[in-house]
């Protein structure tokens, strides 16, 4: 589920899934380059550990960051905002 909430001074854009989710302690590393939660899993099954290394990579040159709530069997929320113009 795509979401986008405006406000006077920002659109937030959050993206929802119910996945697995994410454990806590994995949560403060999920955006470094290569960090995989789920280390079993090899390249043929997909997952470089580098698609959220990008995604900060990019909100940062927005000036902003992406923030991640997730429950282990529910799923995850990743939102970020951006000034509106």
């Amino acid at each position: 589920i795509v979401r986008f909430e405006v406000s006077k001074k920002n659109v937030t854009i959050a993206v929802q899934d119910f996945g697995e989710g994410i454990a806590p302690e994995h949560l403060n590393r999920i955006f470094e380059r290569f960090y995989r939660v789920d280390k079993s899993r090899s390249r043929e099954k997909g997952g470089t550990g580098l698609g959220l290394a990008i995604v900060k990579h990019i909100l940062e040159g927005h000036h902003t960051r992406a923030e991640v709530e997730s429950t282990l069997g529910k799923g995850s929320v990743f939102s970020f905002k951006l000034p509106r113009a």
